[in-house]
Order: C-alpha cells, then sequence, then structure tokens
C-alpha cells in the first residue's frame, strides 16, 4: 500500500544532489565528509532508529546508514515485544542483526526500551503486582545482561509521564506505583554497572509542565541514589507547532543535575505535500535543535528517528502529515541534512 507520504513525496524529483518540487529547486548538496565525520572530531554522537526489514534487504538503506551515522537505536527490535513475546521465552534475532551491523560499522548502540506502557505483551499487563515486579526485574536482566558491555546506553523507563504532566496510569504504575521506575533503573543497573540508564519522555523539549515532572522526578530519584545517568528528549517536532525556544535552557537544566542529556527521537514533520518553504522552515527547526544540544557540554548525541522519509512512522500516526526526516524516500539530501551538517561542521 502506497503512503500518504509516498503520494506527496512523489512530486519530489531528485536531480544530482538537489531536490527539485513544483515551488522551486531547493539545493542539498552532499559534503565531502559525512555526518559522522563531523560528528566524531566532537566526541559527539549522531544517531539514528534502524529498521531490520531495509536494514537486510536495501543497499540504498544500509549505505546511507552507515556512511552518515555513528550511532543506532533499534526502532523495535528491542522492545519487549519483539524480545519476550511470551513468558520467559526470549527471541533476540533481530536485536542481535542490529547489534552485529553496528558492531561492524563502528556505530555505538543505544538500546530501547525496556519498561513502557506500549507495545508490552498483553500477558505482562495481566500480572498482580508481585509477579508483575518479578517479570521486569527477570526481563530486564536478561536483554541488559545479554549485551552487556555492548550497548552503551539504555532507555530504561519511557513516556512515564501524561500529557498535563502527572504519572501516565499505566499498568505499570496502576499495579506497582511510582517505585517501578527506581526498580527498573536498579535492575538495569545490576544486569550492565557500564551502561548509561536514561529516562525518556515526549513534548518535554520546552520548559513545560511535563519537562519540570520529569526533571522533578530525576532529581528526587537521583538524590535517592536512583541510577538515572540521563535525560532523554524525544524531539518529535511539528513546523505548524512553533519551535520550543527554550530548549537549550531546559537541556541545562537537567545536565545541571549531574545526568547526560540526548535528543533521542528527532523529527520534523509537515503538513503534505512539502514544498520549498516547508522544507526550509524544517531545516530551521533541526539547526536548532542540534545547535541548542551542541551548546550543553553534557547532551550528548542526537538521533533522528528514521533518516528516509521512506520508512517514516510519521504517515501512520498523523495523517496528512509526514516528509519528517532529512532524505527523501529516493535518499536525497533535504536541507535537514545540510543543516545537521553545517552545524557539526562548525
Amino acid at each position: 500500500m502506497t503512503s500518504p507520504a509516498r503520494l506527496a513525496m512523489a512530486a519530489v524529483l531528485a536531480v544530482g544532489t538537489s531536490v527539485t518540487l513544483a515551488a522551486g529547486p531547493v539545493t542539498a548538496e552532499v559534503p565531502s565528509q559525512p555526518l559522522r565525520d563531523h560528528a566524531s572530531a566532537r566526541d559527539f554522537l549522531i544517531g539514528t532508529a534502524v529498521a531490520t526489514g531495509p536494514l537486510a534487504g536495501e543497499p540504498s538503506y544500509r549505505d546511507t546508514l552507515n556512511r552518515e551515522f555513528n550511532a543506532v537505536t533499534a526502532e523495535n527490535a528491542m522492545k519487549w515485544d519483539a524480545t519476550e513475546p511470551s513468558p520467559g521465552q526470549f527471541t533476540f534475532t533481530a536485536a542481535d542483526q542490529i547489534t552485529a551491523s553496528a558492531q561492524a560499522n563502528g556505530q555505538t548502540v543505544h538500546g530501547h526500551t525496556l519498561v513502557w506502557h506500549s507495545q508490552t505483551p498483553g500477558w505482562v499487563q495481566g500480572l498482580d503486582a508481585t509477579a508483575m515486579r518479578d517479570a521486569m526485574g527477570n526481563h530486564i536482566g536478561t536483554v541488559v545482561g545479554r549485551y552487556a558491555g555492548r550497548i552503551a546506553t539504555w532507555d530504561v523507563v519511557n513516556e512515564v509521564f501524561d500529557d498535563n504532566g502527572g504519572m501516565r496510569s499505566s499498568f505499570w504504575y496502576q499495579r506497582l506505583g511510582e517505585s517501578y521506575v527506581a526498580d527498573a533503573f536498579r535492575y538495569a543497573r545490576a544486569a550492565d554497572p557500564s551502561a548509561k540508564l536514561c529516562i525518556n519522555d515526549y513534548n518535554v523539549e520546552g520548559i513545560n509542565s511535563k519537562s519540570t515532572a520529569l526533571y522533578n522526578l530525576v532529581s528526587r530519584l537521583r538524590g535517592q541514589g536512583v541510577p538515572i545517568d540521563c535525560v532523554g528528549i524525544q524531539g518529535h517536532l511539528a513546523i505548524q507547532y512553533g519551535f520550543p525556544n527554550d530548549l537549550r535552557q531546559n537541556i541545562q537544566r537537567f545536565a545541571d543535575l549531574g545526568v547526560d542529556v540526548r535528543i533521542t527521537e528527532l523529527d520534523v514533520r509537515m503538513q503534505l505535500p512539502a514544498d520549498a518553504g516547508k522544507l526550509a522552515t524544517q531545516s530551521t527547526y533541526y539547526r536548532n535543535v542540534i545547535d541548542a544540544c551542541l551548546a550543553v557540554a553534557r547532551c550528548t548525541g542526537l538521533t533522528v528517528w528514521g533518516f528516509t522519509d521512506r520508512y517514516s512512522w510519521v504517515p501512520d500516526t498523523f495523517p496528512g502529515q509526514g516528509a519528517a526526516l532529512p532524505y527523501t524516500e529516493n535518499y536525497q539530501a533535504k536541507p535537514a541534512y545540510q543543516a545537521l551538517h553545517d552545524a557539526l561542521a562548525g
């Protein structure tokens, strides 16, 4: 089935290193040095989410991935439903595929995600409190333990807050209360003492009620000795909603707690069809995000949630929107790519 993004971007024709739209040409020159070279020179991680299908079957996907990025995140292959679909029955084929590819190509792996209210099998959701805590401990110990020393960082707990900054009323919270967050981090630390452990959420880019709730939780739990090493700011943005201009200030306040900060899932969607003006605005958003991160010493990396519009979650989740990533569906660099490159090249 053709996605809305593909229909809209069919009008985008790659011509050399330019992207041509009905509204006129938008040049996005492909530099001689890829993103990862400039990032590595800064001791910075420029990453992307990776899907196993195109990684295995599409040379253009692999070539772009391995040329441009020095870090990878498994888009789905390390989530609970992919790794332990039945109690105690673990499968790591897809996760191992991504890890092996990263190792072969000199890429750091960010593990995503251990405890989340979504993509968790029904058998977990129906457990009582004691059994649920035991299942969580066993799952984290098994998954993190398998990759100990090979996966540098983990999203241990994902999206614990609702959109208003209250604790999300997930099955985790209903059975275990807030304690599940601390327990998850302690289980992960025991499984791999060397990995950096992150808490990750969306709509926390600017200073607002949700990001302040996250800030307060991290501060409180670290004060109790819970091993939270970093905060992940997802960064699912849209040009029609304006840019969070206090992003740098927000990153800095988390860094001041003594944790690293990562931009973990950046994409910048727009109402389709794309045109030159929208792509220019998008590139400004990408530049603003990476500039904010690079300005704070403890902001250690930026990951785009996929790199080509050919494999983006956006059109299925936000009908009529898309074109959110730095490459077109035909692997042509957009102005957003150039913005990331220029910021890293500095």
